[in-house]
């Protein structure tokens, strides 16, 4: 349960279909204000984008919230996880495969993964900072749809993600609307 009461997916306006056309980079220098995730966080399966509004999750290195999150979210949806920890791994190909089958966009964890040779082999965009086998522990309270930080930048629920091996650049609406334009041109030319 998010903690302003309310389950289910992520809502607002649907993605603009400019979007798809996008890269990281274009979408990077068409506006150089744009948040930008840490470097550090690098893909497990190369050559595979993905875009979709972010459900945030403050996992406080623990699996419950992560599973609640994962719960929250749908078709297209992106799992934006602030691990808590570099100790314990919070999702493995258990959790991949779930969101595969909710049909989910992508997975983002500013934290730690393990089952990475799964992982690597799924259709499915993961980011992490890196790996570990030793798992977390499921005994919090989840605490979800509040904003994240991953390293410096704050991603808001709903906010969109746009990620490929470049890395991960993240807009609201307003930004993309500002933006999008000059970033379809940048990919054109």
């Amino acid at each position: 349960m998010n903690s302003s009461g309310d389950e289910g997916l992520v809502t607002g306006r649907p993605i603009p279909p400019r979007v798809w056309q996008l890269d990281a980079a274009s979408l990077s220098d068409a506006n150089k204000a744009l948040r930008v995730l840490p470097r550090e966080l690098r893909p497990y399966t190369r050559g595979i984008r993905m875009v979709g509004r972010a459900v945030t999750v403050a996992a406080s290195g623990d699996l419950v919230p992560v599973l609640a999150g994962l719960e929250q979210c749908g078709a297209g949806d992106i799992l934006v996880v602030e691990a808590g920890t570099t100790e314990h791994a919070v999702p493995g190909g258990l959790f991949a495969t779930e969101a595969i089958r909710s049909q989910m966009a992508g997975v983002v964890v500013y934290g730690l993964c393990r089952d990475t040779a799964t992982l690597a082999q799924l259709p499915l965009p993961i980011y992490a900072l890196g790996t570990i086998p030793r798992a977390a522990g499921a005994t919090r309270l989840p605490v979800t749809q509040q904003p994240v930080r991953l390293g410096d930048v704050e991603v808001h629920p709903g906010d969109i993600l746009l990620g490929d091996d470049d890395g991960i650049v993240v807009v609201s609406d307003a930004e993309l609307d500002a933006a999008g334009s000059e970033a379809v041109e940048r990919r054109q030319a």
